[in-house]
């Protein structure tokens, strides 16, 4: 072979090489599914007494806020019990540092007790008017955005005295709502206050199907998921189950995704947890996966998208 052609031959088998790789890349890539890599929206975050009460705790703000950066992180519904944790670390310089953003939510619980009787207990009303008025001071100032996580584990104290005025306090005010209910207490939570922004913390427990979650979306326009803990979202390999895939794509502006750190274990798997959703947010167009991660959560409070 002279010199000539044996140039061309090795030019040839290079460019060849190369068409090869980018073809067997392009086949990896869609075989196996390429991860949401965009900013996550965490819209059900708690900083609870058991992981830092501002002096001792496993999980400092340096701590969490690492968890975030790592994870990718930018923005956060912090909502606590009792509300320190959240306007501790909203009020932190070193929380505008890391690049995450706190929107601060009311909760309605001072202790443990709270939870099995805040719908008709005024002095929680008292409390959530209190620091409403007083709002949030320190490096992120500004009001509160929400109220919740509240508990209802009888979808009847709906109805309960504290619930309605809560539910009326909010659509006043134009303040989102994060209720840990069922199917039925969401019927009856929008009676009381049909304009109201509520965020269906886990998008039902009990596992509401699809076609109910479906229904109330249909029916209520301002309804929105949040998909913490929601059986079956996924199925084999950690991919969306498709009647969920379905409704996703049906509602791509009504979803968002949460850590729900309700214990501090769920601090510890933290980073895991975000990495599950990328990788179902992967399993949907690009769009709709930035829209669920990130915008649906960051428009809907006014946080700037990095």
């Amino acid at each position: 072979m002279s010199p000539g052609n044996f140039k061309s031959f090795w030019h040839f088998a290079l460019s060849l090489r190369a068409k090869v790789a980018i073809v067997l890349i392009a086949f990896a890539s869609t075989a196996i599914g390429a991860e949401y890599t965009g900013p996550l929206f965490d819209a059900h975050m708690h900083y609870n007494e058991e992981a830092w009460d501002g002096r001792a705790g496993p999980h400092t703000p340096a701590d969490v806020l690492a968890r975030m950066q790592r994870s990718g992180v930018r923005a956060v519904i912090g909502n606590s019990r009792p509300n320190d944790g959240t306007k501790a670390l909203a009020a932190m310089p070193e929380t505008r540092q890391a690049g995450v953003t706190v929107v601060p939510f009311i909760r309605l619980y001072r202790n443990r007790a709270d939870y099995d009787n805040w719908f008709r207990d005024e002095t929680i009303y008292d409390m959530v008017l209190a620091e409403f008025a007083r709002g949030v001071t320190g490096a992120q100032a500004g009001p509160y955005k929400g109220i919740g996580e509240f508990h209802l584990y009888d979808s009847a104290n709906a109805n309960g005295p504290v619930a309605k005025k809560l539910m009326q306090f909010a659509e006043k005010n134009k303040l989102a709502v994060l209720a840990h209910v069922d199917d039925v207490a969401i019927d009856l939570l929008m009676a009381h206050a049909p304009k109201a922004r509520l965020i269906w913390a886990h998008t039902g427990i009990g596992g509401a199907s699809a076609a109910r979650v479906d229904a109330l979306f249909t029916r209520y326009p301002t309804l929105m998921g949040e998909l913490s803990y929601r059986p079956g979202l996924t199925c084999e390999g950690g991919k969306l189950c498709a009647e969920w895939r379905a409704l996703l794509l049906k509602y791509p502006n009504r979803f968002m995704i949460g850590s729900d750190t309700w214990v501090n274990q769920r601090w510890q798997y933290y980073e895991e947890l975000m990495k599950g959703y990328r990788a179902w947010l992967g399993d949907l167009p690009s769009g709709v996966a930035r829209q669920i991660g990130w915008e649906n959560g960051a428009s809907l409070f006014g946080v700037k998208i990095p």
